[in-house]
C-alpha cells in the first residue's frame, strides 16, 4: 500500500514536473486516477520552491527582474506543460470554425496567430500579477497557488465530459478518477490555503473553482467536452485567477 501510494507520488511528480524522476508504475487508466491525488501535494511542492527562489531574487534584484525570472522558472519547472495546452487552447477554441474542426486544430502541434496573442496576454498578467503581489502575501501566495490550480484540474476532469471518444492524455486520467479523488484533492488544497492564508485562501479557493466551472461552460459552447489542452488551459488560467484574486483582497484590506 504505502509503496502504491509512493509511486503513484513519483508519477504525479514525473508528469507535473521536470523533476528527474522515475516512477516504477505506468501511464494507464487507473493509475493515473491515483496519481492525481497528489496533483496539489506537487503543486504546493512547486510553490514552495518559487516562494523560496523569489526570497533570494528579490534580496539582490530590481522587482521587475525577480519578477521575470521567477516567471521564467515557473515554467521551467513545470516543462511548459501547462502553458503549452493553453497556447493550442487559444487556437482551436477561438477558431471560427466548426465544433469539430475545432478539436482537429488542438491536435494541430503549428502555433498559430491566438496562441501567440494569448501567450503574450497571459505571460503579461502573470508577469503583471508577481510584480504587484504585496510583500505581507507574498510568500504564502506564491506556495498555495499551484496547490490550488492544480486541483481545480482534477475537478475539471471528474466534472465535465472528454471531448474525443477515442484514445487521448484527457481520457487517460479521466478514466478511475471517482469523486472520492476530488475530494481529497479539494481537501487537501484547500486545507492547505487556508492554514497558510486564512480566509483569504478559502475565498481563493472558492474563486479557483467559479472560475473553472466558467471556462469548462464555455469551452462546452465551442466543442462536446474538455481535452488535455483544455486542462492545461485551466491550470494557467487558474493560477491567474488565484494571484488575481488574493491581489484584490490584500489591496482592499
Amino acid at each position: 500500500m504505502v509503496s502504491d501510494l509512493f509511486a503513484s507520488f513519483l508519477l504525479a511528480v514525473q508528469f507535473l514536473t521536470v523533476v528527474p524522476v522515475r516512477s516504477t508504475a505506468e501511464f494507464a487508466p487507473g493509475r493515473m486516477a491515483r496519481a492525481m491525488i497528489w496533483f496539489p501535494v506537487v503543486g504546493l511542492l512547486l510553490g514552495g520552491i518559487l516562494a523560496l527562489a523569489d526570497l533570494g531574487l528579490r534580496a539582490v534584484l530590481p522587482p521587475l527582474v525577480s519578477a521575470g525570472l521567477l516567471l521564467g522558472l515557473w515554467a521551467v519547472l513545470t516543462g511548459a506543460l501547462h502553458l503549452d495546452g493553453f497556447l493550442d487552447s487559444c487556437d482551436g477554441l477561438f477558431a471560427a470554425r466548426s465544433p469539430h474542426e475545432r478539436l482537429d486544430i488542438l491536435r494541430d502541434v503549428h502555433t498559430g496567430s491566438f496562441a501567440v496573442v494569448g501567450g503574450i496576454c497571459l505571460l503579461i498578467v502573470k508577469f503583471a500579477l508577481l510584480v504587484e503581489l504585496p510583500a505581507t502575501h507574498r510568500a504564502l501566495a506564491l506556495f498555495v497557488v499551484p496547490g490550488l490550480s492544480r486541483a481545480t484540474l482534477v475537478y475539471a476532469v471528474r466534472a465535465f465530459p472528454y471531448a474525443r471518444s477515442g484514445p487521448g492524455l484527457g481520457s487517460l486520467f479521466r478514466e478511475g478518477l471517482t469523486w472520492g479523488h476530488v475530494a481529497v484533492v479539494a481537501i487537501t488544497a484547500v486545507a492547505a490555503a487556508s492554514i497558510a492564508l486564512g480566509w483569504i485562501g478559502l475565498a481563493t479557493g472558492a474563486c479557483v473553482w467559479l472560475l473553472t466551472i466558467i471556462i469548462a461552460w464555455w469551452v462546452r459552447r465551442r466543442i462536446p467536452g474538455l481535452t488535455g489542452d483544455v486542462y492545461g488551459a485551466i491550470n494557467e488560467l487558474s493560477e491567474v485567477g488565484a494571484l488575481l484574486c488574493i491581489l484584490l483582497i490584500a489591496e482592499a484590506l
